[in-house]
């Protein structure tokens, strides 16, 4: 009986500049005989209104965080939230899941934005990391940080690790001595730093002493303050003592729950240049320990 014919064909491939076929056992001895034929495929060019689309599309990216500092700023300062929160951090949390760390990162970074637009620089940064570590330097401290970072990075947009490097030599090349002690009474200069706004003026007490800054304790809690953000009042040990009972009594009556004519009056008593009370200003503080029940 005749064994039919096979429907399976034998693989082939085109080798070199001759027609010789080659079988599958020639392909499984010698790979190297097989050709890959690969069409190539023409990419247009962008025509000139696709790179404008992209220009513009690319700014608003780099924009994002920006746009997002700028409109938190206004949402805080004309306090737009209060017709749904008492704060505008439970605002952050609730409306943007944003801390309030988180809101105050994207504040600062926008301020630092715009100021290393003011210079006309041709690479600007494209998120608030690359920017956070420039946050407490002054203006012209911050165009030279960015302008060393976008060289070492080769003229790219640099990394947050590179302009944090950045930042790390400047400190340690222009360090001054921290002679702040701990208990020191400290008025607060909040100029050029957006993470102090409203506490220009205040004083504060030292309650911890850092290499490059202080942590400072006002009437709504602690910051980490700058050398260059603190001047001291120079107060005797005695005066200094009394402020700090003057502080932890503002600070156990404080809270953002408060009325606002209440938080306003405490307010006041921190931004107080001298070191004590007057009568007055002693009932009224009594009244409120009164009223809220502090001990």
């Amino acid at each position: 009986m005749a064994k039919p014919p096979s429907n399976r064909k034998k693989a082939i491939s085109a080798v070199s500049s001759d027609s010789t076929l080659t079988d599958d056992q020639d392909l499984k001895e010698n790979p190297a005989l097989a050709t890959i034929n690969v069409t190539a495929v023409e990419v247009p060019e962008l025509t000139e209104e696709e790179q404008r689309d992209r220009l513009h599309l690319e700014r608003r990216v780099e924009r994002a965080f920006f746009e997002a500092g700028k409109a938190l700023t206004e949402l805080r300062d004309r306090r737009l939230y209060r017709s749904t929160h008492k704060t505008f951090e439970e605002y952050c949390r609730d409306r943007f899941a944003h801390s309030r760390q988180q809101s105050n990162y994207l504040i600062a970074a926008a301020d630092v934005y715009e100021n290393l637009t003011t210079k006309r620089s041709q690479i600007l940064p494209t998120s608030e990391r690359q920017v956070r570590p420039m946050t407490k330097l002054e203006p012209e401290q911050q165009w030279e940080v960015w302008q060393t970072a976008v060289e070492v990075a080769g003229g790219k947009v640099p990394t947050g690790r590179i302009v944090k490097d950045v930042v790390q030599q400047i400190m340690e090349r222009t360090q001054v001595p921290n002679t702040y002690q701990l208990g020191e009474v400290c008025q607060i200069l909040a100029k050029d730093n957006p993470e102090l706004r409203g506490k220009g003026g205040c004083w504060a007490i030292v309650s911890a002493v850092n290499e490059f800054s202080c942590t400072a304790r006002v009437w709504d809690g602690e910051y980490a303050v700058g050398l260059q953000h603190l001047k001291s009042y120079d107060y005797l040990p005695t005066e200094c003592e009394q402020m700090q009972l003057i502080s932890d009594r503002i600070g156990r009556v404080y809270s953002d729950s408060l009325e606002e004519t209440v938080k306003s009056l405490l307010q006041s008593l921190g931004k107080l240049n001298r070191p004590y009370l007057t009568a007055v200003e002693e009932k009224l503080l009594n009244l409120l320990e009164s009223e809220y029940e502090i001990r």
